[in-house]
């Protein structure tokens, strides 16, 4: 069994066990849910969620999406962030290395790029009583694609007025 496969039957495993815990049902559709969004990488919304479910041929309704995003963020199997605008985004919890997020304030785009681990063992020692699950950084600011487009445009905007 390599790693993904581990990785899949452990977050199916632990979202059994939440399930169980907190008396809901054990649907098919919330297991296909959970393993569709284990075998994809990176950031999604839930359009985009949607669409990739039905892109492969599995019926789903947005309801049951939505139902099910808010189990797999209390069971703590999925992250949800927050970029800026009103469309949240989300990712997996297991699975991913400690990133950060680099979010563009003009065209929103975000991209993710590895730090090492921001915690030493001395720092880990430190916060007693806590066992960190995950963390996670925004940096916000404007990419080149965008800063390029902003000094074209205030070029142009000098030589109209030069004219």
């Amino acid at each position: 069994m390599d790693n993904s496969q581990k990785l899949r039957k452990q977050v199916k495993d632990e979202f059994m066990q939440y399930l169980s815990d907190h008396k809901h049902r054990k649907t098919p559709e919330r297991f296909a849910i959970l393993d569709h969004i284990y075998n994809t990488k990176g950031h999604f919304d839930m359009d985009s969620l949607y669409k990739s479910m039905v892109d492969v041929n599995f019926r789903v309704s947005r309801a049951t999406l939505y139902n099910t995003i808010e189990l797999l963020l209390d069971c703590g199997l999925v992250v949800k962030h927050q970029f800026g605008g009103n469309i949240s985004k989300y990712e997996r919890a297991y699975g991913n290395e400690n990133h950060d997020h680099i979010i563009c304030t003009s065209c929103g785009e975000v991209w993710e790029t590895k730090n090492g681990n921001l915690f030493t063992p001395a720092q880990q020692r430190k916060i007693k009583k806590f066992t960190v699950s995950y963390y996670s950084m925004y940096i916000y600011g404007i990419c080149s694609k965008c800063s390029h487009a902003k000094k074209i445009a205030l070029r142009r905007l000098n030589n109209e007025a030069k004219k």
